[in-house]
């Protein structure tokens, strides 16, 4: 199996280095990287700005050993993650871009759940191999810290994985997979949570005395009761799948 794996944290995040290594077991891993942080990108692709692919040899890279590095080829791009999905497609695998048989994402360090996953440069690789008709799965953690204990969650990728690639896949359809932090009492399907971000825009005054404003905000639940979301999933310590699409209509509209 030749798989795609990319993040929006960048290839020196704990993340990556994690879900690399675990999917090694599965067979031939390219990771396709941004060159450093590129969160909340969602699927943006670099229309103005041109493109480097550099290769990193991992051959003295004490995190992974001779076995997985055997089984791996690591490149770089100051592009974003929907980027790394379209260097993979279209310039590693140009002769034959149907030999990725699926592509994974993250770890993400944070949440993508409710509307998080819209800005998730994670899920936005997804979606961008989806448009690809690439089987794409993106992994997060609720916890934003680097490090961060990933060992409870460790344990569930490869099962998951397994699982989901042997289940029919329709075209355009990626999964959204968030763990709790902390110990993990199972895995419940969900749908999306209703939320929303506020108090998102905080002032401060720079060096020079301009005001400038930051990204900030707080994340509210609009639906804390109900038990089918995934945000109640993590929530209450169980890790969430959600089956996305890049088909944005709402059918029963039309």
């Amino acid at each position: 199996m030749e798989i795609l794996v990319t993040n929006d944290d960048g290839w020196g995040a704990q993340g990556i280095t994690v879900l690399a290594k675990i999917m090694t077991r599965l067979g031939h891993v390219t990771v396709v990287a941004p060159d450093g942080p590129r969160s909340s990108t969602s699927n943006a692709i670099s229309m103005h700005t041109p493109m480097k692919l550099q290769r990193v040899d991992i051959s003295q890279d004490d995190r992974f050993t001779d076995e997985e590095k055997a089984q791996m080829d690591v490149y770089i791009t100051n592009g974003t993650p929907a980027d790394c999905v379209k260097l993979a497609l279209f310039v590693l695998h140009e002769e034959d871009n149907s030999r990725i048989d699926l592509m994974v994402s993250g770890i993400n360090h944070g949440s993508n759940a409710s509307i998080n996953v819209v800005y998730s440069g994670t899920m936005g690789a997804c979606f961008t191999g989806g448009e690809h008709s690439i089987r794409g799965i993106g992994f997060s953690i609720d916890d934003f810290k680097q490090p961060t204990d990933l060992s409870h969650f460790e344990p569930y990728i490869l099962e998951i994985t397994k699982h989901l690639i042997e289940q029919p896949w329709p075209v355009g359809m990626s999964y959204n997979v968030n763990a709790p932090l902390g110990e993990i009492k199972g895995i419940k399907w969900a749908r999306q949570c209703r939320g929303h971000w506020c108090k998102e825009i905080e002032p401060r005054v720079n060096e020079k005395g301009e005001t400038e404003y930051w990204l900030a905000g707080e994340f509210v639940n609009d639906e804390p009761e109900a038990e089918d979301t995934d945000q109640w999933a993590i929530n209450n310590g169980y890790i969430s799948i959600q089956p996305c699409t890049v088909d944005l209509t709402k059918h029963d509209m039309l």
